[in-house]
């Protein structure tokens, strides 16, 4: 599926709604309170704060989905189509960053 795709279905679903999409300074604070809930994850997988004993841990790969959908909304909300500028960015690694990195022997 394209990121247009999964755009279109997003705002497809969104659309039933009164008010399909928040303010952008809201989605922005939506997208760092799901960072930091990646963050907390990372921090008592790695870091140096475990979880409370009676806690569970919350999945990383839905916390990482909460941001990728609120960024969706935000380039939703402001017209944008991901699928070239993601191109972009992976070319970037290609060419200008192509030799920045250590490779793999």
């Amino acid at each position: 599926m394209s990121l247009s795709q999964i755009q279109k279905q997003i705002d497809d679903t969104v659309q039933l709604y009164a008010k399909p999409y928040w303010e952008p300074l809201s989605i922005l604070a939506r997208i760092t309170e799901e960072v930091g809930e990646i963050a907390r994850i990372l921090n008592a997988q790695y870091g140096d704060k475990p979880l409370k004993k009676d806690e569970s841990p919350d999945e990383l790969s839905g916390e990482i989905a909460d941001v990728m959908y609120a960024l969706f909304c935000l380039a939703n909300r402001e017209g944008i189509n991901l699928d070239q500028p993601m191109q972009d960015c992976i070319n970037k690694l290609l060419t200008r960053d192509k030799d920045r990195f250590d490779r793999k022997s």
